[in-house]
């Protein structure tokens, strides 16, 4: 490792916590050079959601590139960006009886972010944006303007401004209900809060902490949002594209947002990429208002078109959720069979983690399960959230490899609060 400790960047986060090196990856394993395997709870953070070099990508990937296929091209029509658009209408949009224009913002989740902020600001002309505690959204400013954590918000040394945060989904407690407060503040004038040109949120918060919202709740969003003519953004950057079960994190609840951000697994392979989707009506942009050089990347196309292809029948979703029932029950038992931790099981499908009631505790058993061979990281304000986020295409056995190695990791590193 000597080398990164010479040239890297001390910014760099995810190698401190998974101090090895690694070369070569498949479904949902990995090895280093050393030759050891990994079994991957961590999925990219969310980025591979159908595993490792997916041998049916990678084949489209290698047959385009063979024949000197376009890779570059900025926002210019190409065969690849064509086939992509319909299939994702074909697959995704039409399916579900969703009407959308797909805006190609850049090649991250901050990018769609982005694009969903301005576009929002323009159509209103208004400034505020509403965004939820514990959130996030990304790293460049607009993005971190509307997102939760205290460190990741100084990062940006300077004022982030227009963005006012409300209370999240059971973030106040049972007994407070967070979106009469919202609509409290909406109401009086002398609230302090402007009518906001959006509110954005996420169904599950992921960096957050596994926080989940209930259909109830969003529901009301909606409908609050439909009262003020506020714009509805959901940012379904983890949450997407099958992490809870169906291809939109929103789907259960029925309702409809105005703009969706998709980035992560849209890219199917783990390539950069990411989507903007705007209902037609609002598409107010004029031509290169928003633009990027990395927008047209057609490695991406190739990739997320090859993917859609788990999306062509609901078995995949029904697999994921059945899958997802079988962690959540996992982990109930852990927080009856180990009460010294204090542990809470969250999340939906196989997007889950256990929050551990006792300081650094979570950090503990991720470090241990990484020298079990797991590579699983934390979330929430204090990292206090222990994820479980595998590749979708995972099976029973890795599942259950996985989850006693982190079972066997909790018992090592309770031994010290025992004590």
């Amino acid at each position: 490792m000597s080398v990164f400790d010479q040239m890297e960047s001390e910014v760099r986060s995810y190698c401190r916590s998974f101090p090895t090196v690694f070369e070569k990856a498949n479904g949902y394993k990995l090895w280093d050079t050393q030759g050891r395997q990994f079994i991957d709870f961590f999925a990219g953070a969310g980025a591979l959601n159908y595993g490792h070099n997916d041998p049916g990508i990678k084949q489209k990937l290698l047959d385009y590139i063979a024949e000197d296929g376009v890779i570059h091209s900025l926002d210019m029509a190409t065969t690849k960006k064509e086939e992509f658009l319909k299939r994702f209408r074909e697959v995704i949009l039409e399916p579900r009886q969703l009407d959308y224009k797909v805006m190609f913002p850049g090649p991250t989740g901050t990018n769609t972010v982005e694009s969903a902020l301005k576009l929002a600001r323009k159509i209103t002309g208004r400034e505020t944006i509403i965004s939820f505690t514990q959130g996030f959204h990304g790293m460049t400013l607009g993005a971190l303007s509307v997102t939760g954590n205290s460190f990741k918000r100084h990062g940006a040394g300077v004022p982030l401004n227009h963005a006012v945060s409300m209370p999240y989904d059971n973030f106040l407690g049972d007994d407070i209900d967070s979106l009469t407060l919202l609509e409290r503040f909406l109401e009086d004038k002398g609230s302090g809060v402007s009518l906001p040109a959006a509110i954005i949120l996420e169904t599950v918060q992921g960096e957050g902490g596994i926080n989940v919202a209930s259909q109830e709740w969003l529901k009301r969003v909606e409908e609050i949002c439909r009262r003020w003519d506020i714009l509805l953004i959901i940012d379904d950057v983890q949450a997407g594209c099958g992490r809870t079960g169906p291809f939109f994190s929103f789907e259960p609840s029925g309702i409809q947002p105005d703009i969706v951000c998709l980035s992560k697994s849209i890219g199917g392979y783990g390539l950069p990429f990411a989507i903007t989707l705007i209902k037609p009506e609002l598409d107010e942009w004029a031509p290169g208002e928003h633009n990027g050089t990395f927008r047209g990347h057609n490695l991406a196309f190739v990739a997320a078109t090859e993917a859609l292809r788990f999306w062509e029948t609901d078995e995949f979703a029904k697999e994921t959720i059945r899958k997802g029932e079988k962690v959540n029950l996992f982990l109930k038992q852990l927080t009856e069979k180990y009460p010294q931790a204090q542990l809470e099981a969250r999340g939906r499908g196989l997007m889950q983690g256990l929050a551990f009631g006792v300081d650094d505790l979570a950090d503990k058993v991720c470090e241990l399960a990484f020298e079990r061979g797991l590579i699983a990281e934390t979330s929430g304000s204090k990292g206090e959230v222990a994820k479980v986020m595998p590749p979708l295409i995972i099976d029973d056995e890795g599942l259950d490899q996985g989850l006693s190695i982190l079972e066997d990791s909790i018992i090592e590193a309770t031994k010290t609060v025992n004590n």
